[in-house]
């Protein structure tokens, strides 16, 4: 079962929880006040000397640096052993109070991957699931068919699409791309960015002799926060595609 890392290994200072709020899942109340969270992906020693495959942890935070949610994978080593980055998983978003307010989740789709084919059919799209609290969906993402531009839809418990991500053509990562990879939040109709999920380029030594990586999102601080949490769903998912699979 996940945990909350120990307050003497992880000295991160925790954003203050605000008080509930009417209307907003409980646990999400922090993602009310925010227009951009940093997450920080944590790679144990183990995996560093070995290379074999771990469960993914994130820890993120406020702009301020201020934690606000850890973020723990749920995947059988069977799975992670035999599906890599393309494996099913279950990723639960902890409070500081160790209680699991989020679950996203995706299935395993064997043929699923390529943007060429997303527009196919459901069953070569990935998808992920956002729940919070756990048992009530708040949104949904899903890989779109396009060529080469990486296209999701941000959808609510309706399954209506609300946003649109679109990423870039090419993506260059690694030590020697000292640039970070920008996916452009749009508008439905794709004519106005109103934000941005980036991996960010986190320094050669970094990115030549760890695993781990910075991300960040940013959206307008009036945004649903249903929609909040949909997004950090979207960054997971965003992840795993493009980036999971060279940290092997």
């Amino acid at each position: 079962m996940a945990q909350v890392p120990s307050t003497n290994n992880n000295p991160s200072v925790w954003m203050q929880r605000p008080a509930p709020i009417s209307g907003c899942p409980a646990g999400l109340e922090y993602l009310t006040q925010l227009d951009c969270l940093l997450l920080n992906q944590k790679v144990s020693k183990l995996e560093a000397i070995t290379g074999r495959e771990r469960n993914n942890k994130y820890a993120i935070s406020n702009s301020q640096g201020n934690q606000i949610y850890f973020a723990a994978e749920e995947t059988s080593g069977c799975m992670r052993s035999l599906c890599g980055a393309q494996r099913g998983f279950q990723i639960y978003l902890l409070d500081n109070d160790n209680q699991k307010v989020m679950k996203v989740s995706r299935d395993l789709k064997v043929c699923a991957g390529s943007p060429w084919f997303a527009g196919c059919c459901d069953c070569c799209a990935h998808e992920v699931t956002v729940e919070a609290p756990i048992g009530t969906v708040v949104g949904y993402v899903k890989q779109k068919g396009a060529f080469g531009k990486s296209p999701y839809d941000i959808m609510d418990e309706n399954q209506e699409p609300v946003l649109k991500i679109k990423g870039p053509r090419f993506i260059f990562d690694g030590a020697l791309c000292p640039c970070d990879s920008e996916f452009k939040l749009l508008t439905l109709d794709g004519s106005n960015q109103v934000g941005s999920l980036s991996k960010v380029y986190s320094g050669f030594a970094k990115e030549m002799f760890t695993v781990a990586d910075n991300f960040s999102i940013k959206f307008p601080a009036d945004l649903s926060v249903k929609t909040k949490a949909t997004l950090i769903g979207a960054l997971f998912l965003i992840d795993f595609t493009y980036f999971e699979g060279k940290k092997k």
